[in-house]
C-alpha cells in the first residue's frame, strides 16, 4: 500500500498500518514457534488467510483516495467498491479458523489457542478498520440511519459469505473463476430456505457476533473522541 493510496489523515493512518503490520509479524512469530513445537506446518493456512485479510484494507484505502477525486458513481469507484465487498469477508472468515484446533493432536493446546487468537484478532481488526474507512465515506454522503442500514447489510453479506466459505468451500476468487456455481448455490438457498437451515443459523450467528462487536468498538471510539475533547 503506497503513501499516495492513504486516506487524508495519512500520518495517523500510516502509524495504524505499521501497528497492524507489527501484529502480523507477531502472528508469524507465534506460527514459527508453533511449527517448531509440533514439528509440522499444518497450520500454514493461517498465514494465507491473514494475507487475504489485508486485501480489504488496501482496497478501502485506495477507494477513499479515489473518492477525493471522483464521484462514487464513477466506474473506477464502483469497481473498487465491488472488489472490496468481495474480499471483505476474508477478514472476518478467520474467526471460523478456531474449528481447526481439533484437527490434529497438539503438544501445547494453550499456546496453539493463543496463536489462533492472535491471527484471528489481526483479521478482525483489519476487517473493522477497512469497514470504518468506507463507513466514514458513506456518512459524508448519507444520513446516519441509511449508513447504519448499509453497514448492517454488509455484515449480513459477510456472514453469509463465511457460511459459503466454511461449509461450501467457496472463496473470493470463485466470483471470477466460477460465478455460475456461486449463483446456483445462493439461489438454491433462497428458493428453498427450509432445506438449508444451517445456512441461516450460521449467517445469523456471525451477523450477531460481528455486528455486535463492531458496535461496541464504534461506541468505544466515539466515547474516547468525546472524552479527549472534553
Amino acid at each position: 500500500m503506497s503513501a499516495r493510496h492513504l486516506p487524508t489523515t495519512a500520518g495517523p493512518f500510516r502509524s495504524f498500518v505499521y501497528a497492524l503490520a507489527g501484529l502480523s509479524l507477531l502472528s508469524l512469530g507465534f506460527f514459527a514457534v508453533e511449527s517448531w513445537w509440533n514439528q509440522n506446518l499444518s497450520d500454514w493456512y493461517l498465514i494465507w488467510n491473514l494475507f487475504l485479510a489485508w486485501i480489504p484494507l488496501g482496497l478501502s484505502a485506495m477507494l477513499v483516495n479515489l473518492l477525493q477525486k471522483q464521484l462514487w458513481s464513477s466506474w473506477s469507484a464502483i469497481g473498487l467498491s465491488l472488489a472490496w465487498l468481495v474480499f471483505l469477508p476474508n477478514s472476518f472468515y478467520m474467526v471460523s479458523d478456531f474449528i481447526h484446533l481439533q484437527d490434529m493432536p497438539r503438544s501445547n493446546v494453550l499456546f496453539d489457542s493463543l496463536m489462533f487468537t492472535v491471527f484471528i484478532l489481526n483479521g478482525l481488526i483489519l476487517g473493522y478498520a477497512s469497514l470504518y474507512l468506507v463507513q466514514r465515506e458513506l456518512r459524508k454522503r448519507l444520513s446516519a440511519f441509511k449508513t447504519t442500514l448499509i453497514v448492517g447489510a454488509i455484515f449480513f453479506s459477510c456472514s453469509f459469505a463465511i457460511y459459503l466459505g466454511r461449509d461450501l468451500r467457496w472463496n473470493s476468487w470463485d466470483v471470477l473463476v466460477n460465478p455460475a456455481g456461486i449463483v446456483f448455490d445462493i439461489s438454491e438457498r433462497i428458493i428453498r430456505p427450509f432445506a438449508y437451515p444451517e445456512a441461516f443459523s450460521v449467517t445469523l450467528m456471525f451477523f450477531a457476533f460481528l455486528g455486535g462487536l463492531y458496535w461496541v468498538v464504534w461506541s468505544m471510539m466515539r466515547s474516547l473522541r468525546r472524552l479527549a475533547k472534553s
